[in-house]
């Protein structure tokens, strides 16, 4: 296992043990997580652990072309019930991905220290997000880091039936528009599955990365 220095690097991601770390350590600089991305790496950790960095073997992705909207996503779509709005409120939406209560956990690795790195990486224009909005109050949203051509999602959250769901496909559209290759999704989520995810090998993934 590799322990990370004060020096922005990581090792190959061929080099990540069967659960898929990567290295241990480090730090949340802009620079480094930055340079993660670009290397098909994550940090996903507790709050009272050290960093762990990860690429796992299969990769949980979106290819926008293959995107499945349900019938009853549309006509939720066609009513307007929401307005949808990008980096408009990006630090209440990561703190409410931080916050909201989820089936099978106990907390959430979103912390402080988590929020304030990403916060600085869209300060850069490197971190984006959706924001859904129900009469002028943020009901649901999800942020992630935008490498270009492959946008790599973090975390969603939702305040009232189906917020997240729109957010999930107002970013898909944008994406297609903009011939994005993939939406990363990290791991696999039988929703995301529905939708029209699926896995991939960690070396084609790192295929599509590195053409960017």
């Amino acid at each position: 296992m590799y322990f990370l220095s004060k020096e922005l690097f990581f090792p190959p991601v061929e080099e990540a043990n069967d659960d898929g770390i990567v290295a241990i350590g480090g730090d949340l600089s802009p620079e480094r997580l930055l340079l993660a991305y670009k290397s098909g790496i994550f940090p996903w950790f507790d709050d009272d652990e050290p960093i762990l960095w990860w690429s796992p073997p299969e990769r949980m992705v979106l290819f926008p072309e293959e995107f499945k909207v349900s019938k009853s996503m549309r006509n939720i779509l066609n009513q307007e019930i929401f307005k949808v709005t990008f980096n408009q409120s990006f630090r209440d939406v990561i703190a409410n991905c931080s916050t909201i209560k989820r089936n099978g956990q106990q907390g959430t690795w979103i912390s402080e220290k988590m929020i304030e790195a990403y916060t600085k990486l869209h300060e850069m224009g490197i971190a984006k997000s959706v924001e859904i909005w129900q009469n002028d109050i943020l009901v649901g949203g999800l942020y992630g880091v935008d490498l270009g051509h492959v946008f790599c999602g973090e975390s969603m959250f939702s305040k009232v039936s189906n917020a997240s769901k729109v957010a999930f496909v107002s970013l898909v559209r944008k994406l297609k528009e903009a011939n994005y290759k993939l939406l990363d999704c990290q791991v696999h989520n039988s929703h995301l599955e529905s939708l029209g995810a699926r896995e991939i090998s960690r070396e084609d993934f790192m295929g599509i990365i590195k053409k960017g």
